[in-house]
Parts: structure tokens; sequence; C-alpha cells
């Protein structure tokens, strides 16, 4: 029901599998026998032991939908995970790279000139210049770029389509990768943007291009621990809203479909604030 109908991603309904599964194996009864005290005894069993709000939280929404399927269905009279109350959540901060440690992070990967290091840095180019999640760049599609308009046609979240600007500098960097990647083809076809010969999907993976940005970041200069895909995606919206780009458009291009989710940003001091109060605010000198 979640990949035909509700078009889930292939990473979403695995998520909700292991998290049904996780509460069957602590129940260890029919699943249609449980109430909402065995499903509050299952989330006061995972605060016990540690789990994070954050993925409680998760888990708990994978029930709801659950047990609404087996309401839906007939198969129980009421869902026992409804009043279930999600934990508290402190949202983070995002992290963000600045635009010259991103300028860094290009130019590692253009040290070399392997057909590697030339695909990553047109991923990491294209990913920083449209925002886009990790899922959807390695599984960006070969006719996704028009050159001409200087767009990309991405595929979301739920199958949806969003039709994105690119900046120059980084259609460049893919009009220089698409002759290495013909070369790596060797006559061979693909129907990915970002082959590789190695995985199983024929695309570059996830867990490749986090290890490859991982290793960029070394070469840069910059701490592993502050880069991974979703800080570049991060960095694409706090450089944006720092420019005056308005709240809407900016989740518009990240494809969120809520606001809300957007407005995490809107808590990260800009760059341009933090120079104005250090610059014109009366207690910003010191007295003489």
């Amino acid at each position: 029901m979640m990949a035909a109908e509700k078009g889930a991603a292939q990473n979403s309904v695995a998520a909700y599998r292991r998290d049904v599964a996780q509460f069957l194996d602590f129940f260890g009864k029919d699943c249609a026998a449980a109430d909402e005290d065995d499903i509050s005894a299952f989330v006061q069993n995972l605060s016990q032991r540690g789990f994070a709000a954050k993925s409680i939280a998760r888990k708990i929404s994978a029930l709801r939908e659950f047990y609404k399927f087996l309401f839906s269905e007939g198969e129980i009279k009421t869902n026992p995970a409804a009043g279930i109350l999600q934990p508290r959540q402190d949202k983070p901060l995002p992290k963000f790279l600045s635009a010259g440690e991103i300028k860094r992070l290009l130019l590692a990967a253009e040290e070399a000139n392997d057909f590697a290091h030339c695909r990553m840095a047109a991923m990491l180019a294209l990913m920083y210049a449209c925002g886009l999640r990790v899922s959807e760049l390695v599984a960006l599609p070969e006719n996704c770029v028009d050159f001409e308009k200087q767009q990309v046609l991405v595929f979301g979240k739920g199958a949806k389509e969003r039709l994105l600007p690119a900046a120059p500098a980084a259609l460049d960097r893919i009009r220089a990768y698409l002759v290495s990647r013909r070369q790596y083809l060797s006559g061979r076809k693909s129907v990915w943007l970002f082959p590789s010969h190695t995985a199983m999907s024929g695309h570059v993976t996830r867990d490749n291009f986090f290890k490859n940005l991982k290793n960029l970041a070394v070469k840069a200069g910059i701490s592993p621990a502050r880069v991974s895909p979703h800080v570049l995606r991060h960095s694409f919206a706090t450089h944006l809203l720092n420019r005056r780009v308005d709240l809407r458009s900016v989740q518009k291009l990240l494809g969120h479909e809520d606001i809300s989710t957007t407005e995490i940003y809107t808590h990260i001091i800009s760059e341009q604030l933090v120079e104005t109060v250090k610059t014109k605010h009366p207690l910003a000198k010191a007295e003489g």
C-alpha cells in the first residue's frame, strides 16, 4: 500500500518494514491482538534502551500507518496506535559549509583527471547547485539535464517531479563529465547519468558517494565529520536564504511538502546580519 498508493520510496518502505517487524518481535503475538497499552509498552522499552526521540517518533508513525491499513481492510476494529503521543524532539540547527569550503571540495575533486574524480566533481557541483537529496542525485536519468534551458528534471520523494534551475558553472562540469562518461561506457548504454559498472543498481550508490565525499573532505583540509550529502543540501538552502531568497522559493527548490520543514533554516544567523551587528550596533566598538 505504501509503495503502490502513497508512492513511498524504496528506502522508506524498507524502513517501515523494519519498524513494524521490531514491534512484532517485541509484542510476540498476532498483530491484530495489540492494544494501546502494548504499543505504549513498546515505546517505553525503546526509550529505556536509549533510542533517540527522532527514531522513536518514526517507529510510532510506522505503526500508525500499519494499523490504519489493517483498520481500512477490516482486520481490526480500532487503531491502537492512533492515540500514542510522539516524543518531544529538539530540532537541531542544520549544519552547513561556507561557500569557500564548497569550492575547496570541488577543487579537490578536480585535482585528478581520472573518471572517478571527474564524475565526483560533476555530482558534487550538481548536488550543491540544485540542493538535491543524495537519493535523487545518484538515480538521475541520463536525459535529465536540459542544457539549453539550464534546467534539471528531478524525481523526488513520492515519485514527485520538480524542475530545477542549474547554475552555468555546474552545467559546465556536467558537460566535461559527459565526455569522460562516453569513454567509461565504451559504447555500452546506460539509462543513468552517473553509471557504475560495479553497483547492482547500475548507478553510483549513496554509500559510495558518501565515502568519496569524506575522502574529498580530507583532501580539501576539511574535517570529514562536518561533511555529508545532507550538509551539502543544507548549505544550498542556507546560502540562498543568506542572499535574501524568499522561503517559499527555497521550499520549492528543496522539494519540501511542508514549509515548516524549510523554516528551520531561518534560525541560522546570516553572515550579513552578523556583520551588520558588528559594525552598526552602538556597543560594537569599545569605548575609548
